[in-house]
């Protein structure tokens, strides 16, 4: 099999030989998605894996260098390589995501100070304090040192060493809590 799997890999290389990548696509295809499932634990990210490698495998085949390797090692390296770049991406894509599911924490731009509107009513911000100081002391910090503190998001990242996402994330759990709970006693 090793001789068959070498001579389709030229082929694709030397005259991308449809036929030879078929072939090829048929052996690696089932082994790359088991490896993906194992992996991802996810059909869909293991059959985006397949693509990615068999596609990767049609385009660098050139590459591939007999002497160095067998057909099956220099795949699965290709294959390895696509696995790193589609957790690369995954993880990159939660990070973005998180930063863009955050609410705008300034207040919409008017003549007051900078989030004057949440203390303007006395009672209200004694009601806000007690909120504030009910939540978890990591949504507690963030929120005082935004709104109470006026420290920025990347500012505040920095000093409590934690990422800019992480910062957000707690940033909008504390506003929903401190909605939720404002709401809930009838002062919305």
């Amino acid at each position: 099999m090793h001789t068959e799997l070498c001579h389709w890999l030229v082929l694709v290389a030397k005259k991308r030989d449809k036929t030879a990548f078929s072939n090829l696509f048929q052996f690696f295809a089932p082994r790359i998605k088991r490896f993906g499932l194992k992996q991802y634990g996810n059909d869909a990210y293991a059959n985006d894996l397949v693509q990615d490698t068999m596609t990767h495998v049609w385009y660098k085949a050139h590459l591939y260098d007999e002497k160095k390797g067998s057909a099956a090692t220099w795949i699965y390296t290709v294959m390895r390589n696509a696995s790193f770049d589609f957790l690369r991406r995954q993880k990159n894509k939660e990070v973005q995501n998180l930063a863009d599911d955050i609410w705008p924490v300034e207040p919409a731009a008017s003549n007051e100070p900078s989030h004057a509107w949440i203390f303007s009513d006395h009672l209200m911000s004694k009601q806000l304090e007690k909120v504030v100081d009910s939540l978890p002391l990591t949504q507690k910090s963030v929120v005082k040192g935004v709104y109470f503190q006026e420290i920025s998001l990347e500012q505040l990242s920095r000093q409590l060493g934690v990422p800019l996402g992480t910062i957000k994330s707690r940033l909008r759990l504390a506003l929903e809590k401190i909605r939720c709970q404002i709401e809930e006693s009838g002062n919305d």
